[in-house]
């Protein structure tokens, strides 16, 4: 592997045929690394964005799911964790472990975005996995971005949420950044056609606000205790890293307040405050994308991924299968809205029978009562 003052002396000389992000290489000009048939000596990083391994959300779950391929497949991973929540610390941990000889570098979240720019077209011998990263440039062909329709897992919540009962709800995110807006925003889409199905539009009401970051704290959380306590509201749908812990403490302080987690299943860590207090949680596949991505390569087929950015959402009508779903072992079913209905849910969206918008530019039309406090910080 080059060394960082070496591959930018050689950044220079390729100016003219890559380009950042959106850059591509001169016609005819290929790096052989890349297009190799097989990946020999494959040896996988990931490098944490501003969280770490421990924060129960999405870099803990891409850390374990890499890992887990990792050890099943004899392959060398190492993970690392910049200084501080920087560009320039999350450059410096890419730096070292392309020092440190990683073949393929896993980047999850969209704060990467900048890594990708710069040094994808540095180290071009060098694959990169960037998770939950959106763009529309077209990328160099060392580089694969995947996003999750979240619209969709979060509407899917929101159907849940008000087909089981509930009427007056909530949404904590963290910051309103694309992912969280989409996972709101379809939330929302939710609630409403669940209400207009069921004819109680007059009876739903929705608190939305964003926390203004990516964890909880006493503001955060004396926030929440007015939502559960004087407001009256029954179930927040916490989203943004960390910042369940706020909603998580509020709602336990309550005899039947619940909590919906997001990104992976949190019923784990949520009810740990409280038994029962997760009442389901709108997740991504991050486990099988990376899964599928780490296989793809070693078997010598980064072609079907290389300078592609996807969208990834629903792939089937199986629930199961998807790359957005709700839990189905810790989801809290009811007789009001079984496993059954949300499998046909599940496949009237496939179908296309529902449209889930994933605009984000405004707040959807809704007949519903939703308002909107902006961020607390």
């Amino acid at each position: 592997m080059k060394k960082r003052v070496i591959a930018m002396l050689l950044a220079g000389v390729m100016a003219l045929s890559l380009v950042a992000c959106g850059g591509k290489k001169e016609e005819g000009k290929k790096d052989t690394k890349v297009e190799q048939e097989q990946e020999s000596e494959m040896k996988v990083a990931m490098v944490t964005d501003s969280g770490d391994i421990t924060d129960q959300s999405f870099n803990q779950t891409t850390y374990e799911a890499a890992k887990a391929w990792a050890e099943e497949n004899d392959v060398d991973f190492t993970y690392y964790k910049p200084e501080n929540d920087s560009d320039e610390a999350r450059a410096a941990s890419i730096d070292q472990a392309v020092a440190d000889n990683a073949t393929v570098v896993i980047l999850p979240g969209f704060l990467f975005a900048k890594a990708i720019e710069e040094q994808a077209p540095v180290y071009t011998d060098v694959k990169f996995i960037a998770m939950d990263l959106a763009t529309d440039a077209e990328l160099p062909e060392n580089v694969y971005c995947a996003t999750y329709a979240e619209e969709l897992s979060g509407y899917m919540a929101g159907v849940m949420a008000v087909k089981s009962g509930y009427r007056h709800l909530g949404f904590l995110g963290g910051m309103p950044v694309p992912a969280v807006t989409r996972f709101g925003y379809g939330y929302i889409q939710g609630i409403n056609d669940a209400a207009k199905e069921l004819d109680v539009v007059k009876d739903i009401k929705v608190e939305y606000v964003c926390g203004g970051q990516f964890f909880g704290d006493a503001d955060i959380t004396a926030y929440m205790d007015t939502w559960y306590g004087t407001k009256g509201v029954e179930v927040v749908f916490a989203c943004g890293g960390g910042i369940f812990t706020s909603a998580a403490e509020s709602a336990a302080k309550t005899e039947n307040g619940k909590v919906i987690g997001v990104d992976i299943d949190q019923s784990p860590i949520i009810d740990a405050y409280k038994d029962k207090l997760t009442l389901t949680s709108a997740t991504k596949g991050l486990k099988v994308t990376v899964k599928n991505l780490l296989t793809g390569i070693k078997e010598g087929k980064w072609s079907d991924y290389a300078g592609k950015s996807e969208n990834l959402g629903l792939v089937s009508e199986k629930p199961d299968e998807n790359y957005v779903e709700l839990p189905m072992d810790t989801t809290q079913w009811s007789e009001n809205f079984t496993k059954d209905d949300y499998a046909a849910l599940v496949k009237d969206m496939f179908d296309g029978k529902i449209k889930v918008s994933s605009d984000i530019t405004a707040m959807p039309k809704v007949d519903i009562q939703v308002e909107d406090y902006g961020s607390i910080k």
